[in-house]
């Protein structure tokens, strides 16, 4: 038995982590499906699929974005990042991890590492703001993200941590 699907679909052409991905969507695909099931990239999660969780955060031109609350179609044209994408290139295959990937390994903060991209995400963008966030200004940068390993402390630590990488890397690089 075979089930005759007659929901219209559409040639969306994603920009996501720098490569074009053509995907051929109906207009109700979430962007977090999308990513996930149409571009093969498994790092961006669904949690809650209510946008509460965090679990799903990508960058969307460079700003932190619930991928299960954006349809796919909404996306075209914008570059997106998923935690795949957050590798920095240093000429080699495998690249370098990024001040906040490196800061989450230093700090013990992936916990069960269920939510650990969308905290990826939300911090990167977070501290493209705030490059030196206070103890509470961390607190606040992941007020939205939701860890149920409750280990919400090695995630602030983290958040200082990729705040200091950061700030060593570019003085590095001067």
């Amino acid at each position: 038995m075979t089930t005759e699907t007659t929901e219209q679909l559409h040639d969306v052409r994603l920009h996501v982590n720098g490569a074009v991905h053509e995907v051929r969507v109906p207009a109700r695909r979430l962007l977090s499906d999308a990513i996930r099931h149409d571009c093969g990239l498994t790092g961006t999660h669904v949690g809650c699929e209510h946008g509460v969780c965090g679990a799903c955060t990508v960058l969307v031109d460079g700003a932190p974005v619930r991928s299960c609350l954006m349809f796919a179609v909404s996306a075209v044209d914008a570059e997106i990042t998923t935690v795949e994408g957050l590798t920095e290139d240093d000429g080699t295959d495998r690249g370098r991890l990024s001040p906040v990937q490196q800061a989450f390994s230093d700090c013990h903060g992936l916990q069960c590492g269920f939510c650990t991209p969308g905290f990826l995400t939300t911090i990167t963008a977070g501290l493209r703001e705030n490059p030196e966030p206070t103890e509470d200004e961390a607190r606040e940068m992941i007020a939205g993200n939701l860890c149920r390993c409750t280990g919400y402390q090695n995630i602030v630590k983290s958040v200082l941590r990729a705040a200091e990488i950061t700030a060593e890397r570019e003085e590095g690089s001067a």
